[in-house]
């Protein structure tokens, strides 16, 4: 395994002078040896290209990929012993599962024995010992998956196994048995492992550290708990947590604080200067309040949703332009409001986040 340690920037037209010019925008990144990582972000953000970087199947237009210390820019795929699996299976159909799961070990002139038990190992952890005799053009698209993570793991040799969305083509519910297989394994194995999704869920439940990009930038690199309480950026906020982060925007005041046109008592929590900023809070942290309670704001409801184990509040604060969507999630237990009905949310307390220009301050 290696650490691998990012200095660079990508574009792919000549010359880039602004932004958008950049599929990776600059940045500096450490993946530290044995780690679990994912690149999460929306279609387009640069994720894949980063991987593919790593990988060396792309060489960056600026700067550095070193593993251990060692510069690699220029390096194939191959003097880099990497292993990469793809979205779609690639494998061999006409060999068996055994032989698939062998081919890459064969390659490097491993011991038949060593070979033999390697195999076994990895095909009992993607529970596929009852196949290995089996021919993989009879397969199903997800067994052939299983087969392409198994090629990807296989060898005990590489500096990073890397993963392109490879749970695409799998049922959903073999989708949560492999990624807690892919935990697990990575347990077991202490693999360098970099995930790349579109999928939070995926990302949340594999890695121990996930790299969340937008617009070609990595905005934070944290815990799925680092990520839900303390977005550092309003991206991460939108982006994690089904519904996101709800955001109204706030000024300091004379008095206190102005929150969508209402004003409120100031807190310690609430950034010094009177410049305007965003408040965030997540939808968890969202209560229903007594009239003035303290970091609260009167708000009228415009949908109540049955989510089953709660429901989802929304409800508008303020108005015309200052008027703002705020959601919910109330428990079953308490009093639901309904369509029209006035209420008051708490909305400040010590889950609040606070922005500016789109970065946490406080």
């Amino acid at each position: 395994m290696a650490r691998i340690d990012l200095d660079l920037a990508h574009a792919y037209r000549p010359n880039p002078q602004r932004d958008e010019d950049y599929a990776l925008l600059p940045l500096k990144m450490s993946f530290v040896d044995g780690g679990a990582y994912a690149l999460l972000g929306p279609s387009g953000c640069g994720k894949t290209t980063m991987l593919n970087i790593i990988s060396g199947l792309v060489k960056p237009s600026h700067g550095t990929v070193k593993f251990d210390g060692k510069d690699v820019t220029a390096l194939t795929p191959q003097q880099r012993n990497i292993a990469q699996v793809f979205q779609f299976p690639v494998i061999y159909d006409t060999m068996t599962v055994a032989q698939n799961l062998a081919f890459p070990l064969k390659n490097r002139g491993v011991a038949p024995e060593r070979i033999k038990q390697r195999v076994g190992q990895i095909a009992e952890m993607l529970e596929m010992s009852g196949q290995l005799n089996m021919r993989a053009a009879g397969l199903a698209a997800d067994a052939k998956q299983k087969i392409s993570l198994g090629r990807g793991l296989v060898r005990e040799d590489v500096s990073a196994v890397l993963f392109d969305e490879p749970l695409t083509v799998i049922d959903p519910h073999l989708k949560w048995q492999l990624r807690r297989k892919l935990k697990q394994i990575h347990h077991e194995l202490k693999l360098t492992l970099i995930y790349v999704t579109h999928d939070q869920i995926e990302a949340l439940t594999f890695a121990d550290q996930v790299v969340v990009m937008t617009r070609g930038r990595a905005v934070q690199v944290g815990s799925a708990s680092d990520l839900f309480e303390r977005p550092q950026h309003t991206f991460v906020g939108h982006f994690i947590g089904s519904p996101g982060m709800n955001f109204l925007s706030a000024r300091r005041t004379a008095s206190g604080l102005d929150v969508a046109g209402h004003a409120l008592a100031a807190t310690g929590r609430v950034p010094a200067s009177a410049d305007a900023f965003t408040l965030g809070v997540r939808p968890e942290y969202v209560t229903l309040a007594h009239p003035n309670d303290a970091g609260a704001v009167p708000a009228t409801v415009t949908q109540a949703q049955d989510i089953g184990t709660y429901w989802l509040v929304s409800a508008t604060v303020g108005s015309g332009t200052n008027a703002s969507t705020v959601r919910a999630r109330i428990g079953p237990d308490q009093r639901i409001p309904k369509v029209g009905d006035g209420v008051w949310l708490g909305i400040v307390g010590t889950h609040t986040c606070w922005y500016r220009n789109e970065e946490l301050v406080a």
